[in-house]
């Protein structure tokens, strides 16, 4: 028999991220130990600290693998498009398409942060401090805009902006975290469906900007 090839660092390091988030998504942090994660990936948990000097250098190695690279930068000028030629309903499908299509991809590491969120660790503020926060001041300054100009009617942008990833995040949750099985409409259906329904809600109106019920906002 051939001896197994000998992992690259880099393929060591991956297989051992790829094992700690696996494990973190079905147990939680808690319940999950380096020399578990070590056990799984058929290591000895030195070998974890050989690739992560800390646990704080694992988590962070966590979110640059799923969240890292030239992903957000991409992500934020893919936006600036939207925002330049002031296209607010192909803005707000490409934020809506773009959640549920992180869920659809990654359930295990939606998992993992839903984990992070309810037992309060730091990973659920990293993630929010490298990707939401910077994201959502992006979205909210746009929307804070277009409300000037009169396009959009006048309330929080923040309330905007939950409306729009909440609404996505939770019909993500329901469909590719808990599984429903009667949610069978494809995703580009339920997009033009939440916009249908945002948009009418949001758009200033021709007859003066009332709402539904006639009164002037």
């Amino acid at each position: 028999m051939q001896p197994q090839a000998r992992m690259t660092g880099e393929d060591r390091r991956r297989q051992l991220i790829e094992v700690a988030i696996d494990l973190f998504s079905q147990r939680g942090f808690a319940g999950t130990t380096t020399k578990e994660i070590a056990a799984a990936a058929g290591v000895t948990e030195a070998m974890i600290f050989r690739h992560f000097a800390t646990k704080q250098d694992f988590y962070k190695a966590i979110l640059d693998y799923k969240c890292g690279g030239d992903g957000p930068e991409k992500w934020m000028a893919e936006t600036k498009t939207f925002m330049d030629r002031n296209d607010d309903e192909g803005l707000f499908r490409f934020l809506i398409s773009k959640i549920l299509q992180f869920y659809r991809e990654e359930p295990q590491f939606e998992r993992l942060l839903i984990h992070a969120a309810l037992e309060g660790h730091e990973l659920a503020i990293m993630h929010h401090n490298q990707m939401a926060s910077s994201i959502g001041a992006h979205f909210k300054n746009y929307i804070a805009r277009r409300q000037s100009e009169g396009a959009l009617r006048q309330c929080e942008p923040s309330a905007v902006l939950f409306s729009l990833a909440g609404i996505a995040q939770f019909y993500a949750l329901q469909k590719y975290i808990h599984q429903r099985s009667e949610l069978t409409m494809p995703d580009e259906q339920m997009v033009d469906s939440f916009l249908l329904i945002l948009m009418g809600g949001l758009r200033v109106s021709k007859n003066g900007g009332k709402s539904h019920e006639g009164k002037t906002r």
